[in-house]
């Protein structure tokens, strides 16, 4: 194994190590600095002369598909990395910039592969959610900061589900993140025209009976997912917000009308992942959920604001809840 490809392992088994969700590459003129994100703080790993930067770049880029002569354009790749008994899928990204290319490597947790039950560090918290996918129509959302387990769960759920039920289910990804069985999942592609509302649009000629949408990112999705759930489909799906109340308030943003959500929004769970004590080999993290439904969602819709609502667990009380508990 030369020099380059043992630091790039050496790297990667150590950004794992630290239950790290990305690794960043800061190019400089004379050096690149490596920092990881653990438990949504990006932290300083390392410094490399530019010269070797340049060399594990093109490693990166070649043992993940890319094209290493292309230096001009973004470029996404795949890699795969087994520790111990754990597989972790990486995904990567360049960037380019003046005189360079930043990367980016995000780490698919081999959590995915685990059982529903244990993603999730209250229990009743799964029985709630799993109700919800008992709705034949209507709009769940799942929502939360980058790398707080969104799509994990959403995988997890279908899987469980699917192996429940017989479903024509259909997902919108960009990117493909794991590949599922019984599926079917379509790559957004928005350079070859296959952009999330085309896709969806080609999706409902399907007849799918669940339709996953990986993420509402603006506004002429989310009032085509809106109209996907009004005319009869279960749709699930993400979307970036603060906490379950904030996420109205990003569907406003989005000129969804508060009718639209009275009649479609089955539930919203906002989520955040709490780094657990454990005798693993890797550390573990379990996902603490706003659970916002029922009557709490309609009057939540209406204005009422998250105090006023005695049942509703907001994160700080589930951290509390956590720690006294003695999980954290």
């Amino acid at each position: 194994m030369s020099h380059i490809a043992k630091y790039a392992q050496d790297l990667l088994v150590s950004a794992i190590q630290q239950t790290a969700s990305d690794i960043h590459f800061s190019p400089y003129i004379e050096k690149t600095d490596i920092h990881f994100r653990i438990h949504g703080q990006r932290i300083f790993h390392s410094s490399l002369p530019s010269a070797s930067y340049q060399k594990l770049l093109a490693y990166f880029k070649f043992i993940s598909g890319m094209d290493i002569g292309e230096v001009t354009k973004p470029q996404n790749g795949i890699i795969e990395h087994r520790l111990k008994q754990h597989l972790f899928n990486m995904r990567l990204s360049t960037l380019p910039i003046i005189g360079c290319e930043s990367l980016a490597i995000r780490i698919l947790s081999p959590d995915s592969q685990l059982q529903l039950e244990q993603l999730f560090l209250f229990p009743n918290q799964l029985r709630q959610i799993k109700r919800w996918l008992t709705f034949s129509s209507g709009m769940i959302l799942f929502t939360g900061a980058t790398g707080s387990g969104k799509t994990t769960t959403l995988y997890a759920l279908l899987q469980s589900l699917l192996n429940q039920h017989s479903f024509q289910a259909i997902t919108l990804e960009d990117p493909i993140e794991k590949n599922l069985n019984n599926i079917i999942q379509v790559q957004v592609n928005e350079r070859a025209g296959i952009t999330y509302d085309a896709g969806l649009k080609a999706a409902l000629r399907h007849d799918p009976d669940l339709l996953m949408v990986g993420e509402i990112r603006d506004k002429e999705t989310a009032h085509f997912a809106f109209r996907a759930a009004l005319s009869g489909h279960l749709v699930i799906s993400t979307i970036h917000a603060k906490d379950a109340f904030g996420t109205l308030r990003r569907l406003e943003e989005m000129k969804i009308k508060s009718s639209d959500l009275e009649q479609t929004l089955i539930a919203i769970a906002a989520q955040q992942l709490l780094p657990l004590k454990t005798n693993d080999s890797l550390p573990r993290r379990a996902a603490i959920v706003e659970l916002l439904d029922g009557n709490t969602l309609q009057q939540a819709i209406k204005g009422s604001p998250p105090n006023k609502h005695a049942h509703f667990q907001s994160f700080h009380s589930l951290r509390r809840k956590a720690y006294a508990l003695g999980y954290i």
